[in-house]
């Protein structure tokens, strides 16, 4: 069992180390530039690779992706109950108690644990959690509202293109497949390594508090998959990454969003690099568990 759970996490986090180490070690990485180049090709070739070649049957995909939304809104509901209790600023914290990592660390979890229906199921989560996340991290932090992100967003063209694809059963050209093949297989590695030189960045501030958000984002997300696929009688697969997405940290975006709107971003930083030490526990314990 020990040699399994290393087989899926040891690759997840080495890899996000090494980015750790090479930015401590002062060496040049260009942390803007990948991070557009992983989500605006790496991850919606991806995406449709994922989605159009692996025997997952549509339903299923659309099962996870109305999970996804509801898990979302839950976290929303609890994340304010919390806060309000807590008497701390929704624009700041609520962003991530909702919103987690399930791409940079998610998406390769969900790969190394079940393979590649894993990885289609725990692309739906993704889409639907990255295009709401898109759409409102900016107004969380900022108190305006535009939907301009989500037209822009190349991924919510992806998830267009690809849901059109599956609906029609329209045959995918080899040239096509093998491109997104190629270009898809760039992502997972370079959302490690960012998340590495991301969290190479990051402090820990007011500790008794962060501690206590990242143990409550945890809470908040293995409660909210198991009480969802209990009530609705959701098994197997699906049950499993929808447990495991829903109880990945803090996510790294929402860092930038509180700091391109200066809603304390060090508080969020801190969240993002707890929360994620918390998981390297936390993974292994659930994985065995599930």
């Amino acid at each position: 069992m020990i040699l399994e759970l290393l087989s899926v996490v040891a690759p997840v986090f080495i890899v996000a180390l090494i980015g750790l180490v090479w930015a401590r070690s002062g060496a040049h990485f260009d942390e803007l530039s990948i991070s557009r180049l992983v989500l605006n090709v790496g991850v919606p070739c991806l995406l449709f690779r994922s989605l159009t070649t692996i025997d997952v049957p549509p339903a299923v995909l659309a099962t996870m992706a109305g999970l996804a939304a509801a898990a979302m809104s839950t976290f929303a509901i609890a994340g304010l109950l919390v806060l309000k209790a807590m008497k701390l600023p929704a624009h700041t914290f609520l962003g991530p108690l909702v919103f987690t990592n399930s791409g940079n660390l998610g998406l390769p979890v969900c790969l190394f644990a079940f393979g590649e229906p894993g990885l289609a199921l725990g692309m739906a989560y993704f889409a639907v959690s990255s295009t709401c996340h898109v759409v409102l991290g900016g107004p969380l932090s900022s108190g305006t509202f535009s939907v301009r992100p989500l037209f822009r967003s190349p991924l919510t063209w992806a998830v267009v293109v690809t849901v059109g694809v599956i609906a029609l059963r329209l045959p995918v050209p080899l040239w096509i497949a093998r491109t997104t093949t190629l270009l898809g297989d760039i992502a997972i590695p370079l959302m490690l390594l960012t998340l590495g030189v991301s969290l190479s960045n990051m402090h820990p501030e007011s500790l008794g508090r962060t501690v206590t958000l990242s143990f409550l984002r945890l809470g908040i997300g293995v409660s909210t998959g198991l009480v969802l696929t209990t009530l609705l009688g959701i098994d197997g697969l699906t049950r499993k990454v929808l447990i495991l997405q829903a109880s990945m940290p803090v996510g790294v975006l929402n860092y930038l969003f509180a700091h391109r709107y200066a809603r304390t971003p060090e508080q969020v930083a801190s969240l993002v690099l707890v929360s994620t030490v918390l998981s390297v526990f936390s993974i292994p314990v659930l994985l065995a568990w599930l």
